[in-house]
């Protein structure tokens, strides 16, 4: 990783051709800097579909081709599941492990079947 992150607000939703303005705006910033990565901030794509996984993964190829790379924050389920579904999930990733400790907490999913506390007297399962 390189210097600090970049961060590029995507509002939504991502229409059909916005995807080269997008990469076009991604590679302004990447020739500015040299920041890596530029984190993606997709809060805002509430109902993403195949246009928004396109338009993703053209964005992390035009980082990878200057060398550098985007991760997601704030993504929903919904567009982490899509991700998935098409096999891109390790290519565009949320940026847990990018920002560290600081996106750690609000981007964690509580493991199904986990309690934080438990009874005293309880079985340990």
């Amino acid at each position: 990783m390189g210097k600090d992150p970049i961060v590029l607000g995507i509002g939504g939703p991502i229409a059909r051709g916005d995807g080269p303005g997008l990469c076009e705006r991604v590679r302004m910033l990447l020739e500015r800097s040299d920041a890596d990565p530029v984190v993606c901030d997709v809060g805002a794509l509430t109902c993403p579909d195949a246009v928004t996984v396109d338009a993703l993964a053209r964005l992390q190829l035009t980082a990878r081709r200057l060398g550098r790379s985007i991760g997601l924050r704030h993504a929903s389920p919904e567009l982490v599941e899509l991700l998935e579904l098409t096999g891109l999930g390790d290519v565009v990733p949320r940026c847990v492990r990018l920002l560290g400790p600081q996106g750690q907490a609000e981007e964690r999913k509580q493991p199904g079947g986990v309690e934080e506390e438990g009874h005293p007297g309880d079985p340990i399962a």
